[in-house]
């Protein structure tokens, strides 16, 4: 466990302490004492463990432990769940980035591919002590500081990434992983299907009718919308779902109710159930902790 964290053995259910929303997309500590659905997202997805018992992902059909020494990598659309094998009174505190490729690249252009499907060859990284010692005295900063800046945000987080992917990416050689892992070129049947579904992420989607619309038999559909997406239909339409309920939360002042209606749930408690399932936290508890940064300064150096 990093020093100087504790975390509380009293509560029975997951909730957040901090997050933090921006153009870099989302970092958050995690208090989580109870596994979550699979699910996916479109970010470079990096998880660390900051303090209480050793947790777990299931990445890739394989277990990914979550410890001291070894954080976890998910890339872009990759489907993966949080599994909490300790006893729910036991908490693990993760330290969640959930990384915007495209900030990413406007940083530093090799890094132009983090949001490919197999950016990271290996799901799990071994922590080095400097980079454990740099975790802890960014989650102290983030735990304590009544104000962070966003340029000095984004700095320490850049920093961080670097440190924990430079071993095992390739980031720096943009010309091997484009000889490597050549994007493929996606379907025009599944890309207008997608076309769609962000067209009404409310929608209640049928396999079968979005597979008619694709002109494809369903066995087709599905095989060609896993293999140019990682994902089935289902997760792929709960992960528009799930990014349409968090920009309705930060950016604007719509009742919990309102954006359950209007992304097709027939009640507020069903909103809120799938919204924990995916995150362990509930839609007002995001509103209450999350904090929302604007971009730096123009000029504002992060390197």
């Amino acid at each position: 466990m990093l020093c100087g964290f504790s975390v509380t053995t009293s509560s029975i259910v997951s909730s957040a302490v901090k997050i933090f929303q921006g153009r870099f997309g989302r970092v958050a500590l995690l208090d989580m004492n109870a596994p979550l659905v699979g699910h996916a997202h479109h970010h470079c997805h990096i998880l660390i463990k900051a303090g209480g018992v050793d947790g777990a992902f299931r990445v890739r059909g394989e277990l990914a432990p979550l410890t001291d020494d070894l954080a976890v990598l998910v890339n872009a659309w990759e489907h993966h769940a949080y599994e909490h094998p300790a006893p729910p009174a036991q908490n693990t505190l993760i330290l969640a980035l959930y990384i915007e490729p495209g900030w990413l690249a406007e940083i530093q252009r090799s890094l132009a591919l983090s949001s490919h499907p197999r950016f990271f060859p290996k799901s799990t990284v071994k922590l080095n002590a400097v980079t454990r010692k740099n975790v802890e005295e960014f989650v102290l900063e983030l735990w304590w500081a009544d104000e962070v800046s966003p340029g000095r945000l984004e700095h320490l987080l850049f920093e961080l990434i670097i440190e924990v992917i430079e071993s095992c990416s390739g980031w720096r050689d943009l010309s091997s992983l484009l000889k490597s892992r050549p994007p493929a070129a996606m379907d025009p049947r599944i890309r207008q299907t997608i076309a769609v579904m962000k067209q009404d992420v409310a929608g209640d989607f049928d396999v079968d009718d979005l597979a008619d619309k694709a002109g494809l038999s369903r066995a087709h559909f599905f095989t060609l919308f896993q293999r140019d997406t990682q994902v089935t239909p289902l997760v792929y339409a709960n992960v528009l779902r799930f990014e349409a309920a968090v920009q309705r939360l930060t950016q604007g002042r719509d009742s919990v109710g309102d954006i359950a209606h209007d992304l097709g749930f027939s009640a507020p408690s069903h909103f809120s159930r799938f919204f924990r399932a995916h995150l362990g936290i509930t839609p007002t508890d995001y509103r209450r902790v999350v904090n929302l940064f604007d971009p730096p300064a123009e000029g504002a150096d992060l390197l």
